[in-house]
């Protein structure tokens, strides 16, 4: 069971009553699976099993950070396997995906080979964006995951562009744009909402709150912590959902998707936690030794599995056989991607713009942009060559 201090922060006050400049706000509560039964458990157990891939494989890559196989910066999902998981089950194939640069769980989930992740991770030419984009920037157009980025709130007027091409394209697609608490502080996040609501494009913006932008608490940086409200600003709809929950949040996201769908661009805030520090190289000496201790008794995917198991979906030898399928994937994972070959230097330019452009630089990095002149001879030199 959640704590109290969980369950504080993931039950927001009362929302105002609605008015013709309010947006329609609402609480999703978290659906305790209670009642699992026939072809719901194979969906649950397929939850599960989603979530300990995403655990154990976000696990392997900080392992590999520590061995100097995986360069630049690496943001883990550990502790929001339930959010990615409920998200990523609402969409379609075919709709897209837009998120930023903690996004190894969200690409796996949408289908893309772990071992292309792993090798992306690694920086190898048979990763998802062949070795060039690393952790925090893989792309893959067939399973429409429009990209990791790294600056902060820089996925969001892309994603808007996006669902606006996709409403003059008349496709019925969605677009999902997931992005963290922090973001929602800045500019490109109300412009964004903004045009949003003024066009009624299909997009859904999904705010994963984990509690910390970086090591600040979003009580401590927002003045209105209950970050779904923000949507009454531009009277689009909103909702807050348990992430600790995997089917609540799938509901809560379908819900979403729904409302996109039809034309109205939606605002849904996950309340999650993060179980280790910002980044792999971040100590998170800013959590207390008791907020630590409670973050191992609030672990989603132990929470989930003594649900299940206590409805009869799980039992200890499924739990084992789970085990060993994901961590037989995860070591191939790995294993793929130290054999995969670094990609050549002379690669290095061929994705920097999708079609050819006049003039365009290929210098490498610490490369002059033109030759440099010959020093000028002194008279004292030019008579030594005479």
């Amino acid at each position: 069971m959640a704590t109290q201090a969980r369950q504080r922060r993931s039950a927001p006050q009362a929302p105002p009553a609605e008015s013709a400049t309010s947006a329609t706000t609402a609480t999703v509560e978290s659906k305790a699976v209670q009642n699992a039964s026939g072809d719901q458990d194979g969906q649950l157990r397929e939850f599960y099993r989603d979530m300990l891939l995403v655990r154990r494989f976000e696990e392997r890559a900080a392992r590999a950070y520590t061995e100097a196989l995986v360069g630049g910066y690496c943001h883990l999902n550990l502790g929001e396997e339930a959010a990615v998981i409920g998200l990523m089950a609402a969409l379609k194939p075919t709709d897209y995906l837009f998120t930023n640069y903690r996004e190894h769980g969200y690409a796996l989930m949408r289908g893309i080979d772990p071992n292309r992740v792993m090798a992306e991770l690694y920086g190898r030419v048979d990763g998802v964006s062949k070795g060039w984009g690393g952790s925090m920037h893989m792309f893959d157009v067939t399973h429409r995951l429009l990209g990791g980025y790294g600056i902060v709130g820089g996925q969001l007027p892309l994603a808007t562009g996006a669902a606006l091409a996709v409403d003059y394209k008349k496709t019925g697609d969605v677009v999902m744009c997931t992005l963290g608490d922090g973001t929602t502080a800045i500019g490109a996040f109300h412009e964004s909402l903004n045009i949003a609501a003024l066009w009624n494009l299909p997009i859904v913006f999904v705010i994963i709150n984990n509690g910390l932008g970086m090591g600040t608490t979003v009580a401590n940086s927002s003045a209105e912590p209950d970050l779904y409200k923000r949507g009454a600003a531009y009277r689009m709809e909103s909702a807050r959902v348990d992430g600790f929950d995997p089917v609540a949040a799938r509901d809560a996201a379908a819900t979403a998707v729904a409302a996109a769908r039809g034309g109205k661009p939606y605002l849904l805030e996950v309340v999650t936690e993060r179980l280790r520090g910002h980044s792999v190289v971040d100590p998170a000496k800013y959590r207390s030794a008791a907020e630590v201790e409670r973050l191992k008794h609030e672990d989603p995917i132990q929470v989930f599995a003594a649900k299940l198991t206590a409805n009869g979906v799980l039992d200890p030898d499924k739990i084992a056989a789970i085990e060993e399928e994901v961590a037989g994937i995860v070591t191939a994972a790995a294993d793929f991607a130290a054999s995969s070959p670094h990609p050549e230097v002379a690669t290095l330019f061929d994705y920097t713009y999708a079609t050819p452009v006049p003039n365009d630089s290929r210098r490498l990095p610490g490369e002059p942009l033109f030759e440099p002149l010959p020093l000028p001879q002194t008279a004292a030199v030019a008579g030594v060559n005479a």
